[in-house]
């Protein structure tokens, strides 16, 4: 598939990373050169300097017939108009990176549908999303729903008090259990597992199972499922603005900024928020504002380092959920080693949600990408693909992907060592990233 990205940023750059680690043809259009270089020496790609509103640098950066055209600037207006001359030019579809939600809006979809712009992706939207669902499944750190919720996948961090912690998974085959370990999360490395590892305390493990057995996860991994209510925010972004909207009035919101002009802005946006003028960094504050008495704390500021020492210091002071934004990725592997509970990052949320793009063109998968090191891809069995050919135990596959679930007849079951995989089966995959090409092989 010819895909153009037009940026080179932090979201470009990733998406160029992931698809090209897909053996996708790919273009990189930006005006700086730099960053152009790095991809260049780096990644299996094409690079393009030039400006993305040129309909002189779009044309020779090969934009006529692609397939997709992606813009990801810092600018949602030059993204717009990017599309738009993408599009008059013969792209096939365009998707532009937005800041406002208001273009999101069904109403005006028929507007940006005509000027050429098919498809936007609001980040701090997936992000606000993503923090609602970490709000309500408090006891995971990620919740991924497939095929319309049929299969779940969590993952969860296991305490030391967990029943599972010990054990080998061989001997989970023996127990009568409803979900499968798909991967399993140690010391910054991501484990595709086999029967002889054990699970240990620290691990956050990828369950896969279905929506009426999740709740059979809590007691086994050490956990306690708690209503939210009262919710202290530090730092009134964009994040927090949509997250009060969105949220409606299934939680009680405080919102501490250190930034008065911007708390008067806030009272306005977020009329039913508690708006508290202080520095969420100073613990005084922090105690002042009723942080003992909160069910949960968000940090959504600027810095992903301060996000991350704040969650501690809230743990600290009794706060058993905390979610913390980080958009540094190399933080994220050892922020997930830390006691902070969830993290967001809109970058992955973004790459997560145009990869599903990407793939609506070919119904046959679709993925879920928002982890910072592996891919879940939902893939459709041909008719006399490898994968049909046997039980899963004797296909020989590679240890570097687990089969973790599969949905037949639009329902979702575990997958065995013995369950025979039949054509027409969306099959529910767990692989590193990179390797989700030679996967795709065994379904052909």
């Amino acid at each position: 598939m010819k895909i153009v990205i037009a940026g080179s940023g932090e979201v470009g750059t990733h998406l160029a990373k992931l698809l090209s680690n897909e053996e996708q043809d790919i273009t990189v259009v930006d005006s700086d050169g730099e960053k152009l270089a790095m991809l260049d020496a780096n990644y299996n790609l094409l690079t393009f300097r030039g400006s993305p509103t040129s309909f002189t640098t779009l044309k020779q950066a090969g934009v006529e017939g692609c397939d997709l055209f992606i813009a990801v600037t810092p600018f949602e207006t030059r993204n717009i108009v990017a599309c738009a001359i993408a599009k008059s030019l013969g792209a096939e579809k365009t998707v532009a990176r937005i800041d406002n939600y208001e273009f999101k809006d069904p109403v005006n979809r028929e507007f940006f549908s005509h000027i050429g712009a098919d498809d936007m992706i609001y980040p701090e939207y997936l992000a606000a999303m993503e923090t609602i669902q970490a709000l309500r499944h408090n006891w995971v750190r990620h919740w991924f729903e497939l095929h319309n919720g049929e299969l779940i996948l969590v993952g969860v961090k296991l305490r030391d008090n967990a029943p599972l912690v010990g054990m080998q998974l061989k001997d989970l085959g023996v127990m009568d259990h409803n979900f499968h370990v798909a991967a399993i999360k140690r010391d910054h490395e991501t484990i595709i597992p086999g029967g002889f590892d054990k699970l240990q305390c620290n691990d956050i493990v990828y369950f896969m199972t279905r929506r009426d057995h999740v709740d059979s996860l809590v007691d086994l991994c050490g956990k306690k499922q708690r209503k939210i209510r009262d919710v202290l925010i530090m730092g009134g972004s964009r994040i927090a603005i949509r997250l009060c909207a969105m949220a409606g009035d299934e939680f009680n919101f405080k919102i501490m900024d250190i930034d008065r002009d911007r708390c008067l802005r806030l009272s306005e946006r977020c009329p039913d928020a508690h708006i508290i003028n202080a520095d969420a960094r100073d613990t005084d504050a922090l105690l002042e504002a009723g942080i003992s008495d909160m069910d949960a704390f968000i940090a959504l500021a600027d810095s992903s380092e301060t996000n991350i020492l704040t969650c501690l210091s809230a743990k600290e002071l009794g706060v058993v959920k905390t979610i913390a934004e980080v958009e540094n990725l190399q933080f994220i592997s050892e922020a997930e080693g830390l006691n902070i509970g969830t993290i967001i990052n809109k970058k992955l949320l973004a790459s997560s949600r145009i990869f599903q793009m990407l793939l609506d063109r070919d119904t046959s998968t679709s993925k879920c990408l928002a982890l910072a090191d592996a891919e879940v891809a939902e893939i459709v069995a041909r008719e006399g693909s490898k994968i049909t050919r046997g039980q899963v135990k004797d296909l020989r596959l590679s240890r570097d992907m687990t089969i973790a679930g599969l949905i037949r007849d639009g329902k979702g079951q575990l997958v065995s060592g013995n369950t025979v995989i039949a054509p027409g089966d969306r099959v529910v995959v767990f692989t590193l990233n990179g390797l989700l090409h030679k996967v795709e092989k065994l379904f052909k």
